[in-house]
């Protein structure tokens, strides 16, 4: 399978997860088929798959605690801390591209 042709199944596989709710899911099958070899066991797979939905309801719980508390809008500060979250995804996303471009 091409790069494109790729490109193009993980587009339409996260446009029918979103529209069915589950955008989650939608990223843990990209990831699936991006990065992870084919060879994977399916004991790996169900334990990186409980990781990533772990680690995306750590970010959904921390911020709905941390963001807007009690307000409508976002202040200065709850800007800042979900700036800083992107910040860090951005750096993850480079590393996980590094070690993919090594490979």
């Amino acid at each position: 399978m091409s790069k494109d042709d790729t490109a193009a199944m993980v587009d339409a596989l996260t446009k029918r997860f979103t529209d069915e709710g589950r955008l989650i899911e939608a990223g843990w099958q990209a990831m699936r088929v991006l990065v992870i070899p084919s060879t994977a066991s399916s004991m790996q797979l169900s334990e990186m798959r409980k990781a990533f939905f772990a680690g995306a309801q750590h970010l959904f719980a921390s911020l709905a605690g941390v963001v807007g508390e009690g307000d409508d809008e976002l202040s200065a500060d709850d800007m800042r801390r979900v700036e800083l979250i992107g910040d860090e995804l951005d750096k993850f996303v480079e590393e996980l591209r590094a070690e993919v471009r090594r490979s």
